[in-house]
Parts: structure tokens; C-alpha cells; sequence
């Protein structure tokens, strides 16, 4: 007996020891992924052709170069005005789009099959055809935005609409409620986590669709330094643009999902409880 509970007591005490250790917050693991993955940059990249790649220093210098003389902050506000434009647009007719085309099945036999085809459809093809349309200035770089990012929107909606289980629609007709409040009441806070899904995924689209602009159109913004810097071989230069539009792409995607978190709070508790 004394065997027995000597075992049980260290059972309790391991027990213990190991529900005491906690997981490590997320952001430690995230920085120090990032501070190993600059080291070795910075560690190999200087053993490349300054011509052929960089490192993190000469970047950081070629940031600040660019932060003194203004060019980055200009650059950066002729990027974010149509990219904002094109962006908020796709997000103001993509969601109510997805809404009719899931709920309504006319509209699905009407639309979906252009929907689908749009976003299957190669869209850098037409850039030239958007140029003849709109010219070569701020509307056509906001019409090559809003075609990039609003599939996604659409088609991650349309599928939200479809996964609204039955039952609650069922509910809402045998209270007697119209299509326009079961699609307002029930169907878009079930269809929520999808469309804040599609906004994430048309965020990146959105980024690459405003730099092709700035390649095929007026060379300006971010993708006028792009192309600027490789004209003359100043590979530092050029990484300085391109790490601003992933660090813009990652504040938005967080931007959302704070955004999902305090519109749909219960989403984020049953998240938890999963991952828990």
C-alpha cells in the first residue's frame, strides 16, 4: 500500500511539473524565427555579387538612404491610393455579389460560371486591354487592383453562403422572415469567417495586382522603385520595396483578423477551444 501511494504521489507531482510548463507565446517564436533566418542572410549574402543579390545591412542603409531623400514615402503614398481605392471597392461588391450569388440559386446559374472563370482567368493578360480603357494613370491602376482581389472575396462568400446549415434557414421561414432578413440575420453572420477568409487571400492579390500596374503602366509608386533600381543594378535598392510590401501585406492580413475578432468575438472562443 505505502508502494501504491508513493507512486501515485509522484504521478501527481510529474503531473503537476508538467501542467506548469507553458507553451512559449507565439510572437518569441515568430522573432526568433526571424532573427535566425536574417542572420543567415546577412551571413551568406555577403558571399553573393552585390550585382546578383544583398543582405540585410545594405538593405537597411539603402532604407534609410530612401526614408532621407522622401522617395519611399512618396512612392509609397502614390501605391496606397489606388491599391485602397481598387481594394475597398472589391471588398464593397464582392461581399454583397457572394451573398446573392450563394443564396439565390438564378443568380448562381447566372454568375457563378463567370465568377469562376474570372478568377481562373490569367488577369495580368488584360493589363493591356485595361490600358486602352482607362489610360495609363490612377484608374487603371485601381481597375487592375479591384479585378485582382475581388474573386477571392466573391467565391469564399458564395461557398460560406452554401455551408449555412439548413436548419437555421428552416428556422428563420418558420418564424415567417423574409429572404432579405434570413440573409441579413442569419445567413451573413454564419458566412462572416468565410468572407473575412476571402478579404485575407484578396489582400495579397490586391499587392501583386497594384506592383503589375505600376510595371505596365506609369512607372511609379513601389514598382517604379523596382524597376528604377534593377535598370541600374542597385539590387539593395529594389529588396527595400519589396520588404515594404510584405510588411504591408502581413499589417493588413493582422489588421483583418483584429477586425474579424472584435465583429465576430464568438468566432475567435470556438477557434480556441479547437486549437485547444
Amino acid at each position: 500500500m505505502v508502494d501504491v501511494a508513493e507512486r501515485r504521489a509522484a504521478t501527481d507531482e510529474a503531473g503537476e511539473v508538467v501542467d506548469a510548463k507553458r507553451p512559449l507565446p507565439r510572437w518569441i517564436i515568430t522573432v526568433a524565427a526571424l532573427c535566425i533566418f536574417l542572420a543567415f542572410w546577412e551571413f551568406f549574402g555577403r558571399q553573393v555579387n552585390p550585382i546578383f543579390g544583398s543582405y540585410p545591412s545594405a538593405i537597411f542603409a539603402a532604407f534609410i538612404t530612401l526614408i532621407r531623400n522622401g522617395k519611399l514615402a512618396y512612392a509609397l503614398g502614390q501605391s496606397l491610393q489606388p491599391f485602397l481605392l481598387g481594394y475597398g471597392i472589391a471588398i464593397l461588391v464582392g461581399v454583397p455579389l457572394g451573398l446573392v450569388i450563394g443564396r439565390f440559386r438564378t443568380a448562381e446559374a447566372a454568375l457563378g460560371i463567370f465568377i469562376t472563370g474570372g478568377y481562373a482567368m490569367p488577369l495580368v493578360a488584360l493589363v493591356p486591354l485595361l490600358i486602352l480603357w482607362f489610360g495609363l494613370g490612377f484608374a487603371v491602376k485601381a481597375a487592375v487592383i479591384f479585378l485582382m482581389s475581388i474573386f477571392p472575396i466573391v467565391i469564399n462568400t458564395w461557398l460560406g453562403v452554401k455551408s449555412v446549415p439548413k436548419a437555421l434557414i428552416e428556422v428563420g421561414r418558420a418564424l415567417v422572415a423574409s429572404d432579405a432578413v434570413i440573409l441579413r440575420r442569419i445567413v451573413l453572420p454564419a458566412t462572416l469567417p468565410y468572407i473575412m477568409a476571402g478579404i485575407r487571400l484578396a489582400v495579397g492579390r490586391a499587392v501583386v495586382g497594384m506592383v503589375i500596374a505600376e510595371f505596365f503602366t506609369e512607372i511609379s509608386g513601389l514598382g517604379g522603385i523596382i524597376i528604377n533600381s534593377a535598370d541600374n543594378f542597385d539590387t539593395a535598392t529594389m529588396f527595400v520595396p519589396i520588404i515594404v510590401l510584405m510588411v504591408l501585406a502581413v499589417g493588413l492580413n493582422w489588421l483583418i483578423g483584429w477586425c474579424e475578432r472584435a465583429i465576430a468575438p464568438w468566432q475567435a472562443e470556438i477557434a480556441g477551444r479547437e486549437q485547444n
